[in-house]
């Protein structure tokens, strides 16, 4: 007999059968009462890692299979159930354990020191980067408000600009500053190139605006603060990234996925921190379908047909495709003929780019299971 078991997890409390807090006590009565029910018991989880991480590891410990419920999927479900409006988490308890008992879901497998080493490297990236990408519009957009002649002159994404902004921002403090300041200046903020070239164009805006704007100086002073916290994010994102590439080094899988053209090292650590173990994936369509790049069936009456699928797990979607558009952008000689062959035949960019992302997951997948690098003479499984 089949015992389906659902847990709707939560920081504090967890629900399965009945309500057990979250601690090592509780999940040992829980599980004693799992092993009580006979059986071979196969359990659903809604999430996976963070807070779930500790349930996780007890049930796997305990010797029990896990499954993994999405929380869209659940709430879905839920809605073809009597009541379906409502919402508890006993309720979605029961949904996931229907969920187990009727489909065929990715299992949850133990994760190693490993993975889980770069999973928290590449959120922990993630997260930094998101963030310097709103401090960076900020910027922007307070420096066009008093000099806009210094943000249209600088690339402000980068070092150089971040460094000259920390110290020099309104024009009357470029113009006192002087050529040779700036240029002293700039050069002690280390591996800078151009600052001649950059003292020179901020000069030149400086020059060209006399009219000092109401709140200049309270202006300026966000600006040196939010152009400091950039410059030492990027110290942290490039500390990050070279962790990664020693992790990358040392995981199994790295150099295997490293060796198919386009996938970098920031690229290949989010691909194996998201998809873990490639035995969760029993097929290159499984996987593909888990990144939303499996064409979707759309059949009605006499109308056939397949359209492109809007769901699957954003960030797999965002490496095949940023990893498919590098090959390209390349010239990797099978990527641009597969890419040209099918504008040929009258896909537009994006249909070409997403065709040949679908590609590049079968051949990841083989890559992966078969435990071989990249030949770009073999034809794909």
């Amino acid at each position: 007999m089949q015992i389906c078991v659902g847990i709707d997890t939560a920081k504090t409390t967890h629900w399965a059968v009945a309500i057990d807090e979250n601690d090592t006590a509780a999940v040992d009565g829980l599980i004693t009462d799992l092993h009580g029910l006979g059986g071979e018991v196969t359990i659903g989880l809604d999430v996976v890692g963070s807070f779930a991480r500790f349930l996780e590891a007890m049930l796997l410990a305990a010797g029990f299979a896990l499954r993994h419920t999405p929380g869209i999927a659940v709430n879905r479900a839920g809605q073809g159930f009597a009541g379906g409006e409502r919402k508890s988490d006993p309720r979605d308890a029961r949904t996931i354990a229907e969920l187990v008992r009727t489909r065929d879901l990715r299992p949850i497998l133990p994760d190693d020191e490993a993975l889980i080493a770069l999973r928290l490297k590449v959120g922990r990236r993630r997260d930094l980067v998101q963030d310097q990408t709103r401090r960076i519009a900020r910027l922007r957009g307070l420096l066009c408000g008093i000099h806009p002649g210094l943000e249209r002159a600088l690339d402000l994404a980068s070092k150089g600009p971040l460094a000259l902004v920390a110290r020099y921002v309104t024009p009357g403090e470029i113009r006192r500053a002087g050529r040779a300041r700036i240029i002293a200046h700039l050069k002690k903020t280390p591996h800078l190139r151009g600052i001649e070239a950059l003292a020179d164009r901020a000069l030149a805006a400086a020059r060209t605006q006399r009219l000092a704007v109401p709140g200049e100086a309270a202006t300026a002073e966000l600006i040196r603060e939010l152009a400091a916290e950039a410059l030492d994010v990027r110290t942290k994102i490039t500390r990050i990234d070279q962790d990664l590439e020693a992790l990358l080094a040392a995981h199994p899988d790295g150099a295997l996925i490293r060796s198919l053209p386009g996938m970098g090292a920031i690229l290949a650590a989010e691909l194996i921190a998201t998809i873990g173990d490639v035995r969760r994936f029993a097929s290159a369509d499984a996987m593909a379908s888990a990144a939303g790049l499996a064409p979707v069936q759309r059949q009605s009456g006499k109308r056939a047909g397949c359209r492109r699928a809007f769901g699957g797990d954003k960030t797999l979607k965002r490496v095949f495709y940023q990893s498919t558009f590098c090959a390209v952008v390349t010239r990797d000689p099978p990527s641009r003929a597969f890419y040209d062959r099918k504008r040929r035949e009258g896909k537009h960019h994006t249909q070409a780019l997403i065709a040949l992302a679908r590609r590049r997951v079968t051949v990841i997948w083989t890559m992966l299971r078969r435990r071989e690098t990249f030949d770009p003479d073999r034809k794909a499984a």
